[in-house]
C-alpha cells in the first residue's frame, strides 16, 4: 500500500532515457541516466526541460523503469515501449510532430534520443 500524500501534494517520479546513434550502430539498448523520485525527479525534469530534452509522461514506463539501475541497459521486454517514447521525442526535436502537439518548433538536435520519462500522482 502506498503513503498517503498530505493534501495539494503529489508523487513525482522520473527516469531519464539516453540512446546514441554509436549505441545503435553496436545494437546497444538504451540506457538509464538519472532516477528519482520527489525533489530529485523535479530536478530531473527541470534540467531536461533546460536543455530542451523531450519530457514525456507515463506511469506505466516509469514504474518498470524505476526497478533498474543507473547505466544500466533497458531489458529487451521494454524495447517496444522505449522505442516509441524515443520515437515521440526524435519526431518533436525534428519538428515532424509540432502540430500535432501544439509546440513551438524548438529542436535541440544534439538530444535527438534523450528523453526524460515522469510520472505524477496526483
Amino acid at each position: 500500500m502506498s503513503d498517503p500524500l498530505p493534501p495539494g501534494e503529489r508523487r513525482v517520479r522520473a527516469v531519464a532515457l539516453s540512446y546514441t546513434e554509436s549505441d545503435g550502430a553496436r545494437g546497444l539498448a538504451p540506457r538509464i541516466v538519472a532516477t528519482g523520485q520527489a525533489a530529485i525527479a523535479e530536478a530531473i525534469i527541470a534540467r531536461a526541460r533546460e536543455f530542451g530534452v523531450p519530457v514525456h509522461e507515463s506511469r506505466e514506463l516509469v514504474a518498470a523503469l524505476m526497478q533498474f539501475e543507473l547505466d544500466e541497459r533497458i531489458p529487451p521486454a521494454l524495447y517496444v515501449a522505449v522505442a516509441e517514447v524515443l520515437t515521440w521525442a526524435h519526431r518533436l526535436e525534428h519538428g515532424l510532430a509540432r502540430d500535432a502537439i501544439g509546440g513551438t518548433g524548438r529542436t535541440n538536435h544534439g538530444a535527438a534520443a534523450r528523453t526524460a520519462t515522469v510520472q505524477r500522482k496526483p
